[in-house]
């Protein structure tokens, strides 16, 4: 009897032994190496209680019996091995180990700009704006490795240049907006690579349209001229796509703005025409708070005019905030609704085109290999740089429309128009603030229409919406009544905002339009977001809206660069130490 009580004790004993290695294993070995095939030899990354010693990292290639150190990782205090998967549990149960993992592949991280609008829903469903034609209006493009296909064909599938000097960049603008719509990550994927700068559509083709020279400068005429050849393409080259990264202040009607025109013609030849608000959300010379200030052609109904959201750092759009040199609506003359949605804009990371002018200007805006490599050089990189601007969350709504485009190639730029408006963000807080320790301003952003439109790109919720809208997509007007102090969403007629539920102004603009259950947009003296504005000095008041441009005379095609300090985008230049080189985290 007590023989056999003996050995069950016993027994009990090595299970309990074996059970407290088998804890202590568990505890120090990742879930996924648990799994591992017993004929791999996995990459693993071994962390040590300390620092380990040249005695420490033999001992683990002795346990692993013909493992391999490749690494060092003095931050972690460990090292990275390849070991034959049966060594693990030996690694595991050593005293001075704290824990194993599997050395994950990290290389394809999304950049935050297309991770916040969800484009890699649409990459997962196969859409990535194959076969779309996108028109770069701008500065040119650059052959940028990433902007080969797999054949090794440039995705400037035609170019024209009508800035003189041929479609080359030599200011650097439009490299960087056109790596946003379509670049393919080529240059940020490797073993070593961290993030991949893929653009939203990167499988789209590109019309290089060469507007702007190399000190960022054109003119009307210039724009115009480009717009037509993009009608006149359209068919031989897919153009579904307008990109205008650029703009000018208000001098009249969009009826009569022979820019917003142009690309009003464009709209009816069945283009979707995306443009930058403007960059002048922090101008405040009329007492507007930084509203009235879209620039042309902006400011026309027809087109979908972006403004700039910050990623503030992170993959989840619910804590990005609006940038506050975004312009407001509503717009000059017309009182637009305007934007009409918001898009990642600063500190955007995209394509470099080497030795142009931004590049050379603006070194602060360079970044280190460092940023999306695993490395310890402080080298920069040469293919890639930073900018912030409604510039750079222009193309982002282009590809997005690209990709929407191939997955339903039947829709027509006002059904884009309005589900990319439907499909939007609209979760934001009341309101937020930032500190710009160079002016030693605070700069308070409301989340209204005029400032968030109807809301944040969400990629993924536009390819999933089934509804098919019907009717012209004009941004409604905002109507103030100087009699009550009361401003009034004024859609026009058979639009689709007052066609189907679906797209009514609720759905379509959220909370941010009739907040107090009228038609109500901003009520007598005080905003219901809490902007104090009287009558005389509201953005309907007539020192803003009176005879002259929100402007004056001051001409972003004038004798100064697109980008200069009198233009439409605020006192500095777009790139400028007040609003870009410093970013706004």
């Amino acid at each position: 009897m007590y023989k056999n009580l003996f050995k069950m004790l016993k027994l009990i004993a090595v299970f309990l032994a074996l059970s407290g290695l088998a804890a202590a294993q568990t505890a120090t070995l990742s879930p996924d190496l648990m799994s591992a095939v017993p004929t791999s030899t996995p990459k693993i990354i071994v962390r040590f209680k300390r620092a380990p010693t040249d005695v420490d990292l033999r001992r683990i290639l002795a346990l692993s019996q013909g493992g391999v150190l490749r690494k060092r990782l003095h931050s972690v205090k460990g090292g990275a091995f390849t070991v034959p998967a049966a060594a693990l549990a030996r690694i595991a149960a050593d005293s001075g180990v704290a824990y194993v993992s599997r050395d994950r592949r990290v290389r394809g991280k999304l950049d935050l700009t297309a991770a916040a609008v969800n484009a890699s829903a649409a990459w997962t469903a196969g859409w990535d704006g194959s076969g779309v034609g996108v028109a770069v209006i701008d500065s040119g493009v650059v052959a940028s490795p990433d902007l080969l296909d797999s054949m090794g064909r440039f995705h400037v599938v035609d170019a024209m240049d009508f800035a003189g000097g041929g479609p080359v960049d030599q200011y650097g603008h439009g490299t960087h907006v056109s790596g946003i719509i379509a670049a393919n990550g080529t240059q940020s994927t490797c073993p070593a690579c961290t993030r991949t700068f893929r653009g939203i559509a990167p499988n789209a083709n590109l019309i290089d349209l060469r507007v702007l020279d190399q000190n960022g400068e054109s003119d009307d005429s210039t724009v115009i001229q480009a717009i037509d050849a993009a009608i006149a393409l359209k068919d031989q080259d897919n153009i579904r796509v307008i990109n205008l990264s650029l703009g000018r202040p208000v001098f009249e009607s969009y009826a009569q703005d022979p820019l917003c025109q142009a690309v009003e013609a464009a709209w009816q030849a069945g283009i979707v025409v995306v443009v930058a608000a403007g960059n002048d959300g922090r101008d405040d010379s009329f007492n507007s708070s930084g509203y009235g200030t879209i620039g042309s052609p902006g400011n026309d109904p027809y087109v979908i005019t972006v403004g700039a959201m910050k990623t503030e750092g992170t993959p989840d759009l619910s804590d990005d905030l609006v940038a506050s040199y975004s312009s407001k609506g509503p717009t000059s003359v017309d009182q637009i609704m305007k934007p009409d949605l918001v898009a990642p804009g600063n500190q955007v990371v995209s394509l470099l085109a080497q030795g142009a002018t931004l590049p050379t200007q603006f070194p602060a805006d360079l970044i280190p290999l460092s940023y999306y490599m695993q490395t310890s050089s402080s080298a920069l990189s040469t293919g890639y740089f930073s900018l912030s601007g409604t510039s750079m969350a222009t193309p982002v709504v282009s590809g997005a429309a690209a990709d929407l485009l191939e997955a339903e190639p039947e829709l027509t730029p006002d059904q884009v128009k309005a589900k990319l408006m439907k499909t939007a963000f609209k979760a934001f807080p009341a309101n937020s603030s930032v500190f710009d320790p160079l002016t030693g301003n605070t700069y308070v952003d409301q989340y209204d229409a005029f400032t968030i439109g109807a809301g944040y790109l969400d990629l993924q919720a536009a390819l999933a919406d089934t509804s098919l809208p019907s009717g012209p997509a004009l941004s409604p007007t905002a109507t103030w009544d100087p009699v009550s102090g009361n401003a009034y969403v004024s859609p026009a007629q058979s639009t689709v905002w007052n066609s189907t539920p679906d797209y009514s102004l609720r759905s379509v603009w959220g909370d941010t339009v009739l907040p107090d259950g009228s038609n109500a947009l901003w009520g007598n003296q005080t905003a219901p977001w809490g902007v104090p504005l009287s009558a005389s000095q509201s953005v309907w008041g007539d020192q803003i809206w009176g005879n002259r441009s929100v402007w004056g005379d001051r001409s972003v095609w004038g004798d100064r660069s697109v980008w200069g300090d009198q233009s439409v985008w605020g006192d500095r230049s777009v790139w400028g130490d007040a609003i870009l080189l410093k970013g706004e985290n």
